[in-house]
């Protein structure tokens, strides 16, 4: 009997016997899928939080902060500071010829998730007015944009999605009362997991007179090391410029998976993504399953192998 004869014989009086094992090949079957299921959840979350940090960067746009500061929260950044930084060379202009930077202060609520109704941080980031042109992904798509001046937010369509009380029309508790939600937008990245407002007018609540970043949209990514240099060497100021204009500011610690979003956060506020299972993943998967299907049969089938024929086949 040649090879190939001897595994399809040997085969079919596995499946054969599988009835009357039911039970165990049950549990060995849910294991390994329990196995491929968490292995892909894992996956698929890193995988889109990085999708979406990544979307959330471009190569001409770069992120200024004080010397020493790995995130926006520990950064402050005066205003005179602010002023220099945007009069740096390399910095794209507008119609108007003001610089493409903007001045930002970040700070965060607590709001309920909707699927469970834990609280999470939020980031809310007050924006100068030069926002749009350094960050032209962003798009209102509902309602309308704040007013300089009044206490009004737009949220991102992810946060919405994930958390309660952003609805248009909502009110959403911060320092010194309560502001209006009056717009929602969308950026397709990472940028969708904030509220955004005035920044003038979120200084003035939260009684500063500092910034935490400043954003800048370059002349092209080959400005970025003139950029660098002109701030760096410049004895008034004591900043780190961080390329690719990420989210500086958000930490990223603790995830819970919920429908299809998900959110991570830590107490300076949270990101939600959309989970994108990609087909990738799920060949993954089941590359995986087979491994653990082959290994696991690898040492019972050597030793069968080593037995006499009619003892194997008693034991199958």
């Amino acid at each position: 009997m040649s090879t190939l004869r001897q595994i399809a014989a040997v085969t079919g009086m596995n499946l054969k016997s599988v009835p009357e094992r039911l039970g165990s090949s049950a549990v060995v079957v849910v294991g390994i899928m329990g196995l491929v299921a968490v292995l892909v959840s894992v996956l698929t979350l890193g995988t889109s939080i990085v999708d979406a940090m990544r979307a959330a960067g471009r190569e001409d746009r770069a992120v200024v902060l004080r010397s020493g500061a790995d995130v926006e929260g520990a950064s402050t950044l005066f205003v005179g500071e602010a002023q220099t930084i945007a009069d740096a060379p390399g910095i794209a202009r507008m119609p108007g010829g003001d610089a493409a930077a903007t001045a930002d202060m970040v700070t965060s609520v607590r709001l309920p998730r909707k699927l469970d109704g834990t609280v999470t941080n939020l980031t809310v980031r007050g924006v100068s007015p030069q926002t749009a042109a350094v960050r032209p992904e962003i798009e209102l798509v509902e309602g309308r944009m704040f007013t300089p001046g009044l206490r009004e937010l737009i949220v991102g369509r992810s946060a919405r999605a994930e958390l309660g009380g952003l609805e248009v029309g909502d009110r959403v508790a911060l320092r010194g009362g309560e502001w209006s939600v009056v717009g929602v937008y969308e950026a397709g990245n990472a940028w969708e997991s904030m509220l955004l407002t005035d920044v003038s007018t979120l200084l003035s609540a939260y009684q500063r007179n500092v910034f935490s970043s400043v954003t800048v949209m370059l002349e092209s990514a080959d400005s970025f090391e003139a950029f660098e240099a002109a701030l760096t060497t410049d004895p008034t100021l004591s900043v780190d410029v961080a390329a690719l204009g990420g989210l500086a500011g958000v930490t990223l610690a603790g995830a819970a998976l919920g429908g299809s979003t998900f959110s991570l956060g830590t107490d300076l506020g949270s990101i939600a993504a959309q989970l994108r299972v990609t087909p990738e993943l799920l060949v993954v998967g089941l590359v995986w399953a087979c491994a653990v299907g082959c290994l696991g049969g690898l040492f019972p089938a050597i030793r069968a192998a080593r037995l006499p024929v009619a003892a194997a086949l008693r034991a199958v």
